[in-house]
């Protein structure tokens, strides 16, 4: 007979927000100090402050240790998933590690203490940095010139619409107003072309995943202006025949327009430029690294060939006299999309990644990128199908429709539970045309190990698909936040909430 005290001991489990969020009024106790206020130097009250501004009672501040109130911000800072505490496999947003070199390089005081209204001749070695920063992109995309104005990928978009709109404009072809949209690309696509007054006209894709060229045929006409094209697409594949959509686009007078999201997958690989674009974004903040997550900060600029050169926003750094300048463009066409010269600390955190990995350095990013996708999509293709698996780049879309059928699961519920594994989970229901889609990019930045552990996570997780469904359909299990009402979330978000959390 087993006794009691030869039973392993149980730790009960702990939700990783158990406590944190309470209160620091809370927690206060009297006689706690967290700090020491200089004495009172004796002047009168009123004479510092208006009788307006003065409280009528004390404020009740809570009285808590320094280790309390450092304790109490460190957890809190620890309850969001981030790349530095766990593999972030984010489809289409590339979310990987950020080097910390390129934090230092970002916070040295020459470029971070710099006033924008300073003049050029105080901020030579920004505008150098800048430069050469441009010239790296130009020559990675192919391109003569560059803007670094957009703020992020879908401002670049609307500047590149702007500048196509533009081309045309000074053509004297005010009817190409229509822009070709493949229905695999991202939602911001549409939107841009909307914004600058023009109007987005979708096309199907073929069974594989890439552009129907004969469709194409069919759609160009005198009113294109253009096509945004995302290469590699948003499955992950590369559009195999884009020389020849290329030919068929201009031969129609229109413009090819490359949405840059996906750039690390192709570095030192293939330049838009040789494939036929004439405009390509690219998020800084994705293919060179910067933390971006909840929303910024970000970067997208713009590269286009010569003859849409002249349609850019100033101001544009020039070098005159042995001096770097900020100056307005010979013939301003464009509006300018951003105040002073864009996202300066994004760009400076691009260029120091650029310049410490070199050329080669960039190309064996793309290659591991695509190496860390194919290995993943080869462990899981088993259980989890890739409809669009051919040609297999950065990342893949995979379809848990299977799941859903067999087992009632959801790939919504395959992504909460992957939460409780420590891993981040990826793109779910996008694109549209893969259904219960779940988009996998595992970056460049994780090693085998971490692809394993994810790789065996999504392995239990179909598991427990086959025998406690019930399990996903509640899941997450250990995070401070439980499973939300996605629609009211969306519809009625509480920005302002302090008070302990009680989700689930």
């Amino acid at each position: 007979m087993e006794r009691a005290d030869d039973k392993p001991e149980t730790v009960p489990a702990v939700r990783w927000g158990a406590g944190l969020q309470a209160s620091l009024f809370a927690k206060g106790r009297a006689g706690r100090r967290a700090l020491r206020l200089p004495p009172w130097d004796g002047a009168p009250v009123d004479t510092a402050l208006p009788a307006a501004a003065r409280r009528a009672a004390p404020c009740d501040l809570p009285a808590l240790s320094e280790p309390e109130v450092m304790r109490h911000y460190t957890q809190l800072s620890t309850l969001n998933h981030n790349i530095e505490r766990g593999m972030y496999p984010l489809g289409s947003c590339t979310m990987k590690f950020n080097p910390r070199l390129n934090e230092e390089v970002a916070a040295l005081p020459g470029f971070a203490a710099l006033h924008p209204e300073q003049d050029d001749a105080d901020a030579q070695g920004l505008l150098e940095a800048l430069a050469r920063l441009q010239d790296a992109l130009c020559r990675l995309t192919g391109f003569p010139a560059c803007s670094l104005h957009p703020a992020a990928g879908a401002h670049g978009e609307f500047l590149g619409m702007q500048v196509i709109r533009a081309f045309h404009l000074a053509r004297g072809e005010r009817d190409r107003d229509q822009i070709l949209i493949p229905d695999s690309a991202h939602g911001t696509n549409p939107a841009s072309v909307t914004m600058v007054g023009m109007r987005p006209a979708t096309l199907a894709s073929r069974p594989n995943g890439r552009i129907d060229l004969e469709a194409l045929r069919r759609a160009v006409g005198p009113r294109t202006a253009g096509i945004m094209i995302t290469n590699p697409n948003t499955l992950g594949l590369f559009e195999t025949e884009i020389g020849a959509i290329a030919r068929v686009v201009h031969e129609a007078g229109g413009r090819l327009y490359m949405d840059g999201a996906n750039f690390n997958a192709i570095l030192g690989k293939a330049r838009p430029a040789d494939m036929g674009f004439d405009v390509v974004h690219i998020n800084l903040h994705k293919t060179f690294s910067t933390p971006h997550g909840g929303g910024g900060p970000g970067a997208g600029p713009i590269c286009v060939s010569a003859e849409l050169a002249p349609f850019l926003p100033g101001p544009v750094i020039t070098r005159r006299e042995g001096q770097w300048r900020l100056e307005a463009p010979a013939t301003p066409c464009t509006p300018s999309v951003h105040s002073y010269f864009g996202n300066v600390g994004v760009c400076l955190r691009a260029l120091a990644y650029i310049l410490s990995n070199g050329g080669d350095g960039l190309t064996r990013v793309a290659e591991r990128a695509v190496l860390n996708a194919n290995y993943v999509l080869a462990c899981l293709k088993d259980i989890l199908p890739v409809p669009h698996a051919e040609g297999c780049l950065h990342e893949f879309v995979a379809s848990a429709a299977a799941w859903k059928e067999q087992h009632g699961i959801r790939a919504l519920d395959l992504a909460k539970r992957l939460l409780d594994f420590g891993v981040h989970a990826p793109t779910v229901y996008f694109p549209l045309i893969v259904d219960e889609a779940l988009m996998i990019e595992p970056t460049e930045s994780e090693p085998k190990e971490s692809l394993d552990a994810f790789v065996a996570a999504i392995r239990q997780i179909h598991r427990e698909a086959r025998t406690d469904p019930e399990l996903l359909h509640n899941a997450p299990h250990t995070t401070p936040v439980r499973r939300l009402d996605e629609a009211r979330a969306a519809r009625q978000p509480d920005l302002a909430h302090l008070g302990p959390c009680n989700c689930g």
